[in-house]
């Protein structure tokens, strides 16, 4: 999945709600609705747009479904905003080198 899914999916502050409940331990809809500010079909709805964003998996097990986290899910986010660290951390090396480099230059290391 590409981050922008992943980003969208989690704008939602219910979403994000059902992803931290489901951390620890898979849960049914059931489940999940007793924990939320929102109806059990609008749960599903929001599973269905995690699973869908590929942070969520199902697995049913007789007539119940069980969902829990895929953490790789989140991989594609965390390369996006590494991105942006590196980014960060190498303007940061610029400016301490364009600050400091020239006190540098005739000493000895």
């Amino acid at each position: 999945m590409a981050y922008q899914e992943v980003l969208t999916a989690l704008a939602d502050p219910t979403r994000r709600h059902i992803l931290e409940s489901l951390r620890n331990k898979p849960l049914t809809v059931g489940q999940l609705s007793v924990a939320q500010p929102v109806s059990r079909p609008a749960v599903s709805q929001h599973l269905k747009v995690l699973q869908q964003a590929g942070l969520v998996n199902v697995e049913t097990a007789g007539t119940r479904r069980f969902y829990s986290v895929r953490r790789e899910g989140l991989g594609e986010l965390r390369t996006y905003l590494d991105g942006y660290w590196s980014d960060v951390l190498a303007a940061y090396g610029a400016e301490i080198e364009r600050r400091f480099g020239d006190e540098n230059a005739g000493t000895d290391h």
